[in-house]
């Protein structure tokens, strides 16, 4: 019988040393992947969703809208990582899309990001509702304070007026399907809210959705690459990432 402490314990030594590679072979800032949204292709891949919204791209840092915040490096870092930890076939670049896009069928693994700015049409939260009860995973990430919490829930109850969202405690197998995560108590990056773990899941209690209140785990992965940036951070955001991409793929 394998010793799994034995085992988690040599994890934790791979994303050291994964950690060592991304970092080595970095690519440089504000690269942007071309990818074919059409070409069929096998691999694990990123999708970062995009929407509309009352907001001007002036006001975010690289003059990005925020949708797009730690784009490519965020999700190029995390496929680096998992595809070194595990082994999973993880495609580097990472595709955009919007939830009433059918080409986001193709990719399990989706991302979202300050939804407090987020404005979906009927037919995005169409898109968004069959997306992830026919298996799609969702990401929501980087943002913070109650507003845009209430603009999630005010979407979500639009897609999901028999579900609500409830906050996830250490005990959930998202949280120990491959690394074993020991706490929920991180330390954002920026912000002064305490960081919290909520799931939508459906009927049959798979957990659908994971949403990152009051923090950007995303920002860690995105700066990972930066000797300045604390390692113990981008080590356990890198868990957390890992657990939610395996936890898609094997439910």
């Amino acid at each position: 019988m394998r010793n799994l402490g034995r085992s988690r314990h040599a994890r934790a030594w791979l994303i050291g040393g994964a950690m060592a590679v991304l970092i080595s072979g970095a690519s440089p800032k504000g690269a942007q992947p071309g990818v074919d949204l059409d070409a069929s292709s096998n691999r694990f891949t990123f999708a970062r969703i995009q929407y509309g919204g009352h907001f001007s791209s002036r006001t975010f840092f690289g003059a990005v809208p925020p949708w797009a915040h730690d784009y490519p490096r965020g999700g190029r870092h995390l496929m680096k990582i998992l595809s070194e930890v595990s082994l999973v076939d993880a495609n580097p670049d990472e595709v955009i899309l919007r939830f009433d896009d059918p080409r986001l069928f193709k990719y399990p693994f989706a991302y979202l990001c300050e939804v407090g700015f987020m404005r979906l049409s009927d037919r995005e939260i169409e898109g968004l509702r069959e997306y992830l009860l026919r298996g799609g995973f969702l990401i929501v990430d980087d943002f913070r304070e109650e507003w845009a919490l209430e603009n999630l829930r005010a979407h979500l109850r639009r897609a999901f007026p028999e579900l609500e969202l409830e906050e996830l405690d250490i005990s959930h197998p998202i949280f120990n399907c491959f690394f074993n995560i020991k706490t929920l108590e991180m330390t954002p990056p920026y912000g002064e809210g305490t960081p919290k773990f909520f799931g939508l899941s459906d009927k049959k209690g798979r957990l659908m959705m994971i949403v990152n209140y009051n923090n950007d785990v995303s920002e860690y992965w995105e700066w990972s690459d930066d000797p300045f940036a604390p390692i113990e951070y981008t080590n356990e955001a890198f868990k957390f990432g890992v657990n939610y991409a395996i936890y898609a793929l094997t439910h």
